[in-house]
């Protein structure tokens, strides 16, 4: 049913090796529950710069833990849809 659908929230992330440290990152901040609850899925990866999208509840706690990570994650946009991501 449509009300019970997931609102996602889509992020545009810059820095190096995300793959690895997006992860890293959320694992290491929220725990592996947290992180099953952020259902953390992959739309695009370029060299230095990958498009994730996470569940609407859990944005707060993602972005807290690319603030608390060593890494240099850094947020550039976040929307609810696609397109929205790619204007601008």
């Amino acid at each position: 049913m449509p009300s019970q659908k997931e609102n996602k929230r889509y992020l545009l992330l810059k820095g190096e090796n995300l793959k690895e440290n997006v992860e890293m990152a959320i694992y290491e901040f929220i725990g592996i529950l947290g992180m099953s609850k952020s259902n953390l899925a992959w739309i695009k990866t370029r060299k230095e710069e990958a498009i994730i999208s996470i569940n609407r509840e859990s944005l707060n706690h993602v972005r807290a833990s690319f603030a608390s990570s060593k890494c240099n994650i850094r947020v550039e946009r976040v929307s609810g849809t696609l397109k929205g991501l790619k204007s601008k």
